[in-house]
């Protein structure tokens, strides 16, 4: 594989990569501002926040926002690395030429969400009879998707927080002796 820059001084700069795959080499261009990957949307449907993404990673929140640009251009170790934490197919992480807007990333984040909440519901119910209902739809589920048996519930405590609200720790109260060294 080769790979060969256009003239920099072109108003749109492009890539040309041979590939060889049996007979004849093809020669498919790349040009900037096309997408390579979808990371930043399969984060997204699968609901994991960049902070999560960056303590899995071992990286910073600031290179987890330009891993997602849809035009970075990853090396693969990278974007295994993505896959693992975000357990998706890799393939889900690639952009092809054909993409259909509707993809099976879409289809698996709604029934990761489906179970999730089909799990609340077993878990907080009182009857009997709604428990073995909510059983009865986790077994389904899980033939249509058998990774779903693996997804736990949504968190029954608390509420998330928006970004501009505080949280417990930003509201107690703290005097001046508490920092105060006393030489102990």
């Amino acid at each position: 594989m080769s790979i060969a820059n256009t003239d920099p001084t072109d108003a749109k700069v492009s890539q040309e990569v041979t590939v060889t795959s049996g007979e004849s080499p093809e020669t498919v261009s790349i040009a900037d501002g096309q997408p390579l990957q979808r990371l930043g949307m399969a984060r997204r449907m699968q609901g994991i926040s960049r902070r999560t993404v960056a303590r899995r990673l071992n990286v910073g929140i600031e290179q987890v926002r330009q891993q997602e640009h849809e035009t970075a251009d990853l090396p693969l170790s990278v974007i295994y690395a993505w896959q693992k934490v975000l357990d998706v197919p890799i393939g889900e992480l690639l952009v092809e030429a054909t993409d259909a807007l509707v993809s099976p990333i879409l289809e698996r984040s709604q029934l990761v969400r489906l179970m999730k909440t089909v799990l609340a519901i077993r878990q907080q119910a009182r009857q009997q009879s709604i428990r073995r209902m909510a059983q009865t739809m986790c077994d389904q589920l899980v033939e249509i998707m058998p990774e779903l048996a693996h997804i736990g519930p949504w968190h029954a405590v608390g509420k998330r927080r928006r970004l501009s609200e505080l949280g417990m720790a930003a509201q107690r109260h703290l005097t001046e002796d508490m920092f105060i060294d006393r030489g102990d």
